[in-house]
């Protein structure tokens, strides 16, 4: 293993030695298979390039200072790569096969587990796609299920900050009645035109709206929107939202913080009103907003002090950071240790 320099690492793609991978033929699936290859040998007519048949996660794992490695909340991920499965017909990964997996390529990758304290965490990339050839739009056979990790450094380098979005009027992630609610490559390319052009004009990410009125906030780019005001933690709900599981757990540590909560819809000009806003997912757990602005509308919204996150999503943050790194008990059942 090379000398890694824990303390820099980026948020990106680092080779490790193993993945795991295990196939769906004949309508049963079979045996977890261990390669060192990072390459995957398709079929020209494979469904998941020509007809977007790709499912994906992202998780965590983080070592504590007793240096044992801990998941966070996996069962989450099957159940909705489950879900996100069954909405473009593929073969499901059962829970059992799905944890098998995710503990056989973190204990094979166990030297990349960052150590305790470097602000870095294992990185976990569970994949499913079809690999059975099809040219008629009909879906595959065959499928395969893999599993890599990365070793990744932290979201924030230089610790968390806020940052400005922009907000998108003439893009839709994602239609009410389409596949926005569960986790494919598609709602991902198709946020691609937005963030660019968010990145071109100097902002960390995009706002999408509702597809269908443009009245309502719907995704931050890839991740969940929340916004605080008067001791409640708000969110939106749309069915071309993706269930968050970070989200899930900010919004329990909220009610325990004997904050209110609530998921609803949420209007463009409520965003005047909000003492805080931010985005939250896998990878920053939570990325507070500074500014968002609507340039078509010609709307800026300002949230407290711009150099540094609120005092609520800064202490949502740190409470989930410890319960992940063991450093806070785990009340709620999140955690799996791997032996």
């Amino acid at each position: 293993m090379e000398n890694i320099d824990w303390g820099n690492l980026p948020f990106g793609y680092l080779k490790t030695d193993y993945n795991v991978r295990c196939y769906y033929r004949e309508g049963k699936w079979g045996e977890l298979e261990i390669s060192s290859s990072e390459y995957l040998n398709l079929h020209i007519a494979a469904t998941s390039i020509h007809y977007g048949q790709e499912a994906f996660e992202g998780m965590k794992a983080f070592r504590g200072k007793d240096n044992k490695i801990r998941v966070f909340r996996w069962k989450e991920n099957a159940k909705r790569m489950i879900a996100s499965a069954s909405g473009i017909r593929m073969a499901e990964v059962p829970l059992d096969l799905f944890k098998k997996a995710i503990w056989k390529v973190v204990a094979l990758n166990k030297k990349y587990v960052p150590p305790y304290g470097s602000g870095a965490s294992l990185y976990i990339r569970p994949l499913l796609i079809g690999v059975g050839a099809e040219v008629g739009v009909k879906p595959a056979k065959d499928y395969l299920f893999l599993v890599f990790v990365s070793p990744v450094g932290p979201y924030f380098k230089e610790g968390i900050k806020p940052v400005d979005m922009m907000i998108c009027r003439d893009c839709d992630r994602a239609a009410p009645l389409g596949t926005g609610h569960i986790k494919v490559g598609g709602n991902y390319a198709a946020s691609m035109v937005a963030i660019h052009r968010a990145h071109s004009n100097g902002f960390a990410n995009v706002v999408f709206l509702d597809a269908k009125e443009k009245n309502f906030i719907d995704e931050c780019g890839p991740a969940n929107f929340f916004g605080i005001k008067n001791n409640t933690y708000i969110t939106p709900d749309s069915p071309s939202i993706l269930p968050s599981i970070t989200n899930k757990c900010l919004i329990q540590l909220a009610q325990d913080m004997g904050m209110k909560t609530e998921i609803r819809k949420v209007k463009v000009d409520e965003l005047a009103s909000f003492e805080e806003a931010g985005a939250c997912g896998t990878a920053a757990v939570i990325s507070p907003i500074s500014m968002i602005v609507d340039i078509e509308e010609g709307v800026t919204y300002k949230y407290g002090n711009q150099d540094k996150p609120g005092p609520i999503s800064m202490k949502l943050y740190q409470k989930l950071q410890a319960i992940q790194t063991g450093d806070e008990p785990d009340p709620y059942g999140w955690i799996d240790i791997i032996e």
